[in-house]
């Protein structure tokens, strides 16, 4: 008898097949791909269940239950998935303050979480994944860089002040800002924060949020509200996308909300294109 495809916790002997699994759309797969090449599928190494769904060793998908979880199925798969991931879910109640990722794999499963953990504060179906593999289409703006660890301070309410319009609720809410910093912190020191500082104020800022070996992902995308208007997003993503390529990832991606024109027009100005869909689920 053939027996179904199930959901479980994956542990180390499973991590060729999760690379398989997720080298199948390395861009969506982004930060799913960057945290498993950085610290293997081992439970206490992930640092949060990493669950799958498939027969034996055989993946159609996975699932990160952290503090985002994050689904990825192949196509055709998401729904079955879902529905195993749904029951784990259920199980250990609601622990993430986000599901994201692909569209195809997040709706069938908040269709499902959505009795038990709703209602959200914001569900954004419809979040167009964006990629550029090849220079920027525009000139970059050439006081975007690298933030240093001595400018924390000066990068911190700027990051706040992105963090609170696009999400809609403070960073700061949660342990004084603790965490939120200490992440921030964590990307300035590898290089993956950047920004053009002008007389101690952040005029443009971005983080390069998510690293792979075949792809990265940007996040975090600011303009401060009194320079807006003037193009300065569309050079300084310019910028993030001249030094992401030349040394972290050879593909650049990016998801930006559909009702967000703006911010489109400018990603496309730049040289981004539609790859496929994101969707997010707030709470």
């Amino acid at each position: 008898m053939l027996r179904s495809p199930t959901a479980r916790v994956l542990d180390e002997g499973d991590e060729p097949a999760v690379h398989r699994l997720l080298a199948t759309d390395p861009v969506a797969a982004c930060v799913l791909a960057g945290r498993v090449e950085l610290t293997g599928t081992a439970p206490v190494a992930v640092g949060a269940p990493l669950w799958g769904f498939g027969s034996g060793r055989s993946l159609e998908a996975v699932c990160l239950a952290g503090a985002n979880l994050i689904p990825f199925a192949v196509p055709g798969a998401e729904r079955a998935a879902a529905a195993a991931f749904a029951e784990l879910a259920r199980r250990a109640g609601r622990r993430c303050s986000t599901i994201v990722g692909p569209a195809a794999s997040v709706a069938p499963l908040w269709d499902l979480l959505a009795p038990y953990w709703g209602p959200c504060r914001d569900h954004r179906a419809r979040q167009p994944l964006l990629a550029i593999d090849g220079p920027p289409a525009i000139a970059p703006e050439t006081r975007v860089r690298p933030v240093r660890t001595d400018e924390l301070d000066i990068l911190l309410p700027a990051a706040v002040a992105m963090f609170t319009e696009e999400i809609g609720v403070s960073p700061l809410r949660i342990d004084g800002g603790a965490g939120y910093r200490a992440r921030l912190a964590e990307l300035v020191r590898a290089g993956r924060s950047l920004a053009w500082i002008e007389d101690g104020q952040v005029v443009f800022k971005a983080e390069i949020g998510a690293v792979s070996r075949a792809a990265c992902q940007v996040q975090g995308v600011w303009v401060a509200p009194q320079h807006r208007g003037a193009g300065i997003g569309a050079a300084g993503t310019a910028a993030v996308v001249e030094y992401a390529r030349s040394t972290v990832a050879p593909v650049v991606s990016l998801y930006v909300n559909d009702f967000n024109a703006t911010a489109r027009a400018a990603y496309r100005r730049v040289g981004f294109r539609e790859v496929g869909q994101f969707s997010s689920v707030l709470f």
